[in-house]
C-alpha cells in the first residue's frame, strides 16, 4: 500500500460520490480537493455541491493549515490533488505552494473585490475566519476570575493555567493570533508580550478549535479560538462567552486555487465556479465570519453570541502579504521559544 493511500485511509474522507445513470458513466469525473476548512463546515458545503455537480466525484482530505501546507510542498513533485480549497491567504502566498497553482478565472469571479484576489488570478478568497475567545463563565465564578476582554487582560496572572491557544506552527488559527499580535504591537513588544503571556497558558493545542471545545467543556477558563466555533458552541448550549479582542480580532482569508498538475481540470474549474455561486454564498454566512461575496446575510444567532453586523469593525487590519513572507520565521522563532 502506498503511502498516499495509507494517509487516505487514515483521515476522514467525504464523497460526492451520487449514482448517476450507465450512460452518464463518460461524462463523470473524480477530483481531490486539499481543504482546511473545519470538518463541519466541509461537510455542509460539499452537499451543496452535490446537489449542483452530480456528476463531479470529490474526494476531500482536511487538514490544519501547517500540516496541509507541509503535505503540498512535500508532494510539489508529483502533486496529488487537483483543487486547494479554503486554505490561508498568508498561506497559499508562500511561493512554494503559489507556483503550483495555474491562473483561473471563475465565471462570477467579478463578484471578489480585487483585494480578496490575487492579482495574478492564481488565487480568490470568497470566506475567512477571524479570532476570538471562548470564555467558559461557570469557570470565572468558580475561580473569582474576571471575564477578560483584550489580549492585555490574559497577562493577568489570574489566569496562570487558565488559557489553553493554538500551535501556530499547525493551525493556521494559532499563526493569525501570533501574527496579529506581532504586527499590531511591533517585533520587539510582540515578542515581549507572547513572552509574558505564555507564563499563563496551559497548553498549546495542534487545531484552531480545540481551544475552544476545552474551555467549553469546563477545562479551562479561556480558550483562544475562532469567533464561528465560539458561536456553535454557545448554540450547542455551553456556558461560554465569545469575546473578540478589544485591540482587534487578527483574522485570516481562505483561498481557492487551481493546481496546475491537475489532469481533471474541466471538472476542478467546475466546482471552483460553484464556490462563487448564490448557493454556496448563503451557506459560508451561516458558517463563517468572513464573507466576501453577495449571496446572503448574518444570521441572527451570530449577532446574538456579539458579531457585530459589520465585523469591519473589529477586525485588525492584517497585512496578508507580510504575514506570508514572514511566516516561516515567525513560527520558527515560536517553537524556538515556547513550543511544547
Amino acid at each position: 500500500m502506498s503511502a498516499y493511500v495509507k494517509f487516505l485511509v487514515a483521515v476522514v474522507v467525504l464523497s460526492l460520490g451520487v449514482m448517476v445513470p450507465a450512460a452518464a458513466l463518460a461524462q463523470s469525473s473524480t477530483i481531490t480537493v486539499y481543504t482546511a476548512y473545519e470538518e463541519d463546515e466541509a461537510a455542509a458545503f460539499l452537499e451543496l455541491a452535490k446537489q449542483a455537480l452530480p456528476d463531479i466525484e470529490v474526494n476531500l482530505l482536511r487538514l490544519s493549515t501547517g500540516d496541509l501546507a507541509a503535505r503540498i510542498i512535500a508532494e510539489s513533485g508529483n502533486p496529488q490533488h487537483d483543487v486547494l480549497w479554503g486554505f490561508a491567504a498568508s498561506t497559499i502566498v508562500n511561493p512554494d505552494i503559489l507556483s503550483g497553482l495555474e491562473a483561473y478565472t471563475p465565471a462570477d469571479i467579478g463578484k471578489v473585490a480585487p483585494q480578496f484576489r490575487d492579482p495574478g488570478g492564481k488565487w480568490f478568497a470568497p470566506t475567512g475566519y477571524m479570532a476570538a475567545f471562548c470564555v467558559n463563565e461557570e469557570r470565572l465564578s468558580a475561580k473569582g476570575l474576571p471575564r477578560p476582554t483584550s489580549w492585555a487582560d490574559l497577562l493577568d496572572p489570574v489566569y496562570r493555567g487558565e488559557i489553553v491557544m493554538p500551535n501556530p506552527a499547525s493551525s493556521g488559527t494559532g499563526f493569525i493570533q501570533i501574527d496579529s499580535i506581532l504586527q499590531m504591537k511591533g517585533e520587539e513588544a510582540g515578542w515581549a508580550y507572547l513572552t509574558e503571556l505564555d507564563k499563563n497558558i496551559a497548553q498549546y493545542i495542534k487545531s484552531g478549535s480545540r481551544p475552544c471545545h476545552a474551555a467549553s467543556a469546563g477545562e479551562y477558563a479561556v480558550g483562544a479560538s475562532f469567533g464561528l466555533r465560539a458561536i456553535k458552541n454557545i448554540d450547542e448550549g455551553f456556558p461560554i462567552t465569545m469575546v473578540i479582542p478589544s485591540e482587534g480580532s487578527g483574522n485570516e482569508l481562505e483561498a481557492n486555487g487551481l493546481v496546475a498538475a491537475s489532469r481533471n481540470k474541466d471538472a476542478a474549474k467546475r466546482f471552483l465556479d460553484w464556490t462563487l455561486t448564490e448557493q454556496a454564498a448563503t451557506e459560508y454566512y451561516a458558517w463563517k465570519g468572513i464573507v466576501t461575496i453577495p449571496g446572503g446575510r448574518i444570521p441572527q444567532n451570530f449577532l446574538d453570541a456579539g458579531l457585530p453586523e459589520d465585523v469591519s469593525t473589529v477586525l485588525f487590519p492584517v497585512d496578508f502579504q507580510k504575514a506570508g513572507a514572514e511566516r516561516t520565521r515567525i513560527i520558527e522563532t515560536w517553537q524556538s521559544r515556547f513550543e511544547r
